[in-house]
């Protein structure tokens, strides 16, 4: 039975996922968290989905024995390729949510008749989850999607502004694939970093959906459904790794906000 003093448990393959769990901390300053970054076998994007579906499986399983109310699947490559299969295998035990869903609900409330572009990873646009999910809820939007592969290593590079990231930013954006977009899903829990850069390149013509903040909202409309917000002050933040490196530990300030203390976690020893 799960209490409201248990820790949201959020995975990723690696960093990207901080993003989201820098957003619900500033949306629950209250809830208690524990993060694990699949660091020994990242990036995602540019795996099989056997592969990322034996890893998110073994990840759930750490999260439930860390007594996790929900777990939440915060890689759009993972909750494409692993979601229902983790939620089969979670069963009662514990609520798994994904970063797709809450973006795709968003969309259908707030568009119509429009077209919405998707960037992500290739794991992500191939999978094609997002129009498969969009023409099953929603009314009259176009989706059109690109894959933008050199977002994450460039953001991971910390090449965030300049000249180097302006031309990578321009150069996908000007793609055919997204011409006449009314709004874009950040489509990569990486891309919130690069935000301002994007929505900088569209001055203000494309509505910029950063799917953390969307993630964050719809985790707090959970907890208040199920009554399952924390009340209690002193929030405890773990951050575990399935491989330590020292870049890692020093891209957590830049994605999370402050600097955390990662503890190694292997998911095969």
């Amino acid at each position: 039975m799960a209490r409201a003093i248990d820790p949201i448990g959020i995975f990723d393959s690696g960093i990207g996922g901080m993003t989201v769990a820098k957003a619900i901390k500033e949306l629950l300053p209250k809830e208690n968290i524990v993060y694990f970054g699949d660091t020994a076998h990242l990036p995602y994007g540019d795996k099989s989905t056997a592969a990322i579906q034996a890893y998110s499986v073994k990840i759930a399983d750490i999260l439930i024995k860390e007594k996790c109310k929900v777990i939440l699947i915060a890689c759009n490559s993972a909750s494409a390729a692993a979601y229902e299969l983790v939620k089969e295998y979670v069963g009662s035990r514990t609520k798994v949510l994904n970063v797709i869903d809450p973006v795709i609900n968003y969309a259908r409330e707030r568009y119509q008749n429009t077209t919405i572009g998707l960037i992500g990873t290739k794991q992500t646009v191939n999978s094609n989850v997002y129009k498969k999910k969009m023409d099953h809820l929603a009314n009259n939007l176009e989706l059109k999607s690109l894959a933008t592969p050199l977002f994450v290593p460039m953001i991971e590079e910390g090449i965030l502004d300049g000249n180097i990231s302006q031309d990578i930013i321009r150069g996908y954006l000007t793609k055919q694939e997204l011409s006449g977009i009314q709004s874009l899903i950040l489509g990569c829990t990486h891309y919130p970093l690069i935000k301002n850069q994007i929505a900088e390149y569209y001055k203000g013509e494309v509505d910029i959906l950063d799917s953390s903040v969307i993630v964050a909202e719809a985790l707090k409309g959970y907890l208040e459904f199920h009554m399952l917000q924390n009340k209690q002050d002193g929030p405890k933040y773990r951050f575990l790794v399935s491989d330590y490196t020292r870049s890692f530990e020093e891209l957590t300030r830049l994605f999370f906000g402050e600097k955390v203390e990662l503890q190694k976690y292997p998911l095969w020893e």
